[in-house]
């Protein structure tokens, strides 16, 4: 893989203060949930080997949020219909001044790359089927569109990018 200037860092503690700064902000707060709810969310996901979650830099400077989970860890997952090893990501660029210049896209790529190398045969993520921004990123990510979803999350937009292995059964 040809170097990148995007890395991802493992959330810690530390790190929970600027997550909750950034899901408060305009941008993330019309997709995402209430800031203390959706911090507390990661706060306990920090211990679910299932799940990982990253602040992503953009040449040293933290610029967003990224995890990804196992779908079928959790018994009953709206997303365990996907094939087996199949893994879920959500993110967002948390620095308003970052957001609509190509950087969602790059570092959802890069990541999915990373996954892909390690033999994750497909990457799925549901945005709301209303954000147009973040479907436009993930479709120049390489994810196409499934279906909309009703889940406990709300009306989604299930969308998959496969991995080599998962192309070539298609």
């Amino acid at each position: 893989m040809a170097a990148s200037p995007y890395s991802f860092e493992p959330v810690t503690e530390a790190d929970l203060g600027l997550l909750g700064r950034w899901i408060a902000t305009p941008h993330v707060a019309a997709w995402w949930g209430e800031v203390d709810s959706e911090v507390a969310g990661i706060r306990s996901d920090l211990a679910d080997p299932a799940m990982e979650a990253f602040i992503v830099a953009h040449a040293g400077r933290p610029i967003g949020f990224l995890q990804s989970y196992v779908v079928h860890a959790e018994p009953g997952h709206p997303y365990a219909d996907q094939p087996p090893g199949a893994r879920g990501i959500d993110q967002f660029i948390g620095e308003a001044d970052m957001v609509g210049l190509g950087h969602g896209t790059a570092f959802i790529r890069r990541f999915c790359e990373m996954l892909e190398s390690k033999g994750v045969p497909r990457i799925v993520t549901d945005p709301n089927p209303m954000n147009a921004r973040a479907i436009r990123a993930y479709e120049k990510a390489g994810f196409r569109p499934l279906e909309e979803r009703d889940t406990p999350f709300g009306r989604v937009l299930l969308m998959a990018r496969d991995g080599a292995a998962q192309r070539g059964q298609q």
